[in-house]
């Protein structure tokens, strides 16, 4: 896998959303580096990291990050995801996965009205930015612009950077994420994310949900709070699906204390 590293410290491995790379923590990584050792990764088919061979899935691409893991020493780091990422490591502490995990708006919780308003809307989404390429450098410049493109995403986009914002948008082109389409028909159709396995010791997990989020609905952190019921859950208030864009300061703090 594509990753960076910066920072000393104890490894904390951040893992991206659906269409995004290791670009959308840029707001945490530097203040998390001051602290930790941080290790962000682009997900195979997205960002610079080739995609699978074969089936791409929930379950492939956390076995390709479980390998990562293990390859690289960082089998009991804690890890931080967002969205598919943030299920990614739910899944990984389902299995036995030792260090702390902290999920920020998971995915895989939503009931199948949910899945089917999620697929349509993201397709729609992710179709009108396809389209629109050639004038995302002028529109991610306008804070109008910016409300547009994000709304689904964002509780203020208009605040955002817009370098954040070109670079998150011009992920969801095939060339950018060649995995994008089947990792979107396997999240939103695939098997919904499975509770914890009480015969299986994980280590600590703390969900992350912002009270705005469009995407992964504030109502499905009761879901994920009962299929793992010695998590916590803490709430964004002024966030959308993404609290690492919104309230980086809040995110950073969350993630230093639950793997202080």
């Amino acid at each position: 896998m594509n990753v960076s590293r910066t920072g000393t410290g104890a490894p904390v491995v951040l893992v991206h959303g659906l269409g995004s790379s290791l670009g959308t923590w840029d707001r945490i990584v530097g203040p998390l580096a001051e602290e930790r050792e941080v290790i962000a990764v682009d997900l195979p088919g997205f960002g610079k990291t080739p995609p699978l061979l074969g089936e791409v899935s929930v379950a492939t691409l956390t076995d390709a990050l479980a390998d990562f893991l293990r390859e690289e020493g960082l089998a009991e780091a804690a890890l931080v995801g967002s969205s598919l990422g943030a299920r990614m490591v739910l899944e990984l502490a389902r299995r036995g996965h030792q260090g702390t995990v902290v999920a920020l708006d998971p995915g895989g919780f939503w009931n199948a009205q949910q899945a089917r308003f999620l697929k349509g809307s993201l397709i729609a989404s992710i179709g009108l930015v396809r389209r629109i390429q050639p004038a995302l450098p002028r529109l991610s410049t306008s804070a109008a612009g910016r409300s547009v493109l994000l709304a689904q995403f964002a509780a203020a986009p208009w605040k955002l950077p817009a370098e954040l914002v070109l670079q998150e948008l011009q992920g969801f082109t095939a060339e950018a994420s060649p995995s994008l389409d089947e990792a979107l028909h396997a999240l939103a159709e695939g098997p919904l994310q499975a509770g914890a396995d009480p015969s299986v010791p994980h280590g600590t997990v703390v969900l992350g949900w912002g009270r705005q989020d469009r995407v992964t609905l504030p109502s499905q952190a009761a879901v994920a709070a009962e299929r793992f019921p010695s998590a916590t859950l803490h709430w964004f208030d002024r966030c959308g699906h993404f609290p690492h864009w919104d309230s980086p300061e809040e995110t950073t703090r969350l993630i230093l204390q639950s793997t202080s």
